[in-house]
């Protein structure tokens, strides 16, 4: 919808950089969403929850707001590889350059919050994750993956991004929920509790 109607982030096209595509879209594009989507699920879940999944029975209160900072999350990644992705691998072509985000649109972070908040809702009414008794070492491990992965792409943008400016954005935008989650699993994996006290 986005890259053939411009929906959600203005009008735009891939080009061959990103490989293989499933209609007109890459499929690494696909995967990528799904990725940022669990690690920003993960990551709200440990801010707001201080725990890795959503506490049952998690109401519609609670994935909503799960769901709302998930695509937050998602989408200040976005803030610094927008500009990356488009000015210097040219993985796609935006129809309009003079936009107010180092020529991206304003329009396409709201794409990215609507899309990502409602990958994140979706998948919270169709998958309940497995409930535990307290953290183990297995889990412990498993659910600092997803900040390991969001803290690398806060290394890349940090020592790449292009133009420099998103460097100090991304230091913030991405630096302050990496933190606080750090914090919060921390809390949670040495507590041998789900919740906290």
């Amino acid at each position: 919808m986005g890259s053939s109607q411009g929906w959600f982030f203005g009008r735009y096209h891939y080009t061959t950089v990103l490989g293989p595509e499933i209609g007109n879209v890459p499929v690494a594009i696909a995967l990528m969403w799904f990725a940022l989507c669990w690690v920003g699920y993960a990551m709200a879940c440990l801010i707001l929850w201080r725990r890795p999944t959503l506490p049952a029975p998690g109401g519609w209160w609670a994935r909503g707001l799960t769901a709302w900072l998930a695509a937050m999350i998602v989408t200040a990644f976005d803030l610094g590889a927008d500009p990356y992705f488009v000015f210097v691998l040219k993985a796609w072509i935006m129809q309009k350059t003079d936009g107010g985000w180092f020529g991206e649109t304003l329009q396409g972070f709201v794409g990215w919050m609507t899309v990502s908040f409602a990958i994140v809702l979706a998948f919270q009414a169709l998958f309940q994750p497995r409930q535990s008794t307290g953290p183990d070492h297995g889990g412990k491990w498993a659910a600092l993956a997803p900040l390991l992965i969001y803290g690398s792409g806060l290394g890349f943008q940090l020592l790449f991004g292009h133009p420099v400016e998103t460097r100090a954005a991304a230091f913030f935008a991405m630096g302050m929920p990496v933190f606080v989650a750090l914090v919060a699993w921390w809390q949670w994996a040495h507590s041998g509790k789900d919740h906290p006290e």
